[in-house]
């Protein structure tokens, strides 16, 4: 199960609108009122909400933003947002995966597009990357929370596919049908995890030259600071002297 993966760096860069805390919040709120709207306003009983909950915990979102962002999904005059998703190609034929919640389709399109054919890319149909990417659930810990032997051995008794560990933590990987479960083995034996969600994991990586990373990773930036959009994912990797370059 254990093996080697780059795919925390090439999945999604945050990086510069991190220190924008209202940005990021507003992410986060849209996220937890849409999930709430969508399920229970009960986190224990709603898993969707729950991850988004604990994703604002690890941006240190205070709590009242938190309450506030599930009661107003049960409010009548509630925002009412589309999920979307925009598939393309960016730089060097790389394939790119947008996640959006939007309450202007055409304006999400629209900007999104425009990002893909400045950067060199093209957006395309839904269903147009999806195939090379694995719709699977991912589970996060801090590495002090087990030892790489203890998690591997608690990740396979839960039903997981597969386990990385590193210096960062430990990121444990399910599929949708076991997700659940898995996630909740874990936290019966570890406590909360850091991160629990479902996510698009690139089949295969395309290691791309330095002059086409600086491009990709200038339309991740572009995208992740957009309103709409909640995940960016892409199936490339660049060198660490691009890494150190772009401060990622």
């Amino acid at each position: 199960m254990a093996g080697h993966s780059q795919f925390k760096n090439i999945m999604h860069r945050k990086g510069k609108q991190d220190a924008q805390k209202s940005k990021v919040f507003g992410k986060l709120a849209r996220e937890i009122t849409v999930a709430a709207k969508l399920g229970t306003p009960d986190p224990a009983m709603n898993p969707r909400l729950r991850a988004a909950i604990i994703a604002a915990r690890q941006e240190n979102m205070p709590k009242d933003n938190i309450e506030r962002a599930v009661k107003k999904a049960t409010g009548g005059d509630s925002e009412s947002y589309d999920e979307i998703r925009y598939e393309g190609y960016g730089p060097g034929g790389v394939a790119v995966i947008v996640e959006a919640l939007t309450d202007n389709r055409n304006r999400s399109a629209s900007d999104i597009r425009t990002y893909f054919t400045k950067s060199g890319g093209n957006l395309g149909e839904t269903g147009s990357v999806a195939f090379m990417f694995d719709r699977t659930g991912i589970i996060e810990y801090d590495a002090k929370v087990a030892s790489d032997d203890a998690m591997l051995d608690a990740a396979i008794e839960a039903g997981a596919d597969d386990v990385i560990s590193s210096e960062s933590g430990h990121e444990i990987y399910a599929s949708q049908e076991t997700f659940r479960e898995v996630a909740k083995a874990l936290e019966a034996k570890f406590g909360e995890a850091r991160k629990a969600a479902l996510t698009w994991k690139p089949q295969n990586t395309i290691a791309v030259e330095d002059e086409v990373g600086e491009k990709l990773m200038k339309l991740m930036d572009l995208l992740n600071e957009h309103d709409d959009v909640q995940n960016v994912y892409a199936n490339f990797e660049i060198s660490d002297a691009l890494v150190a370059k772009m401060g990622g």
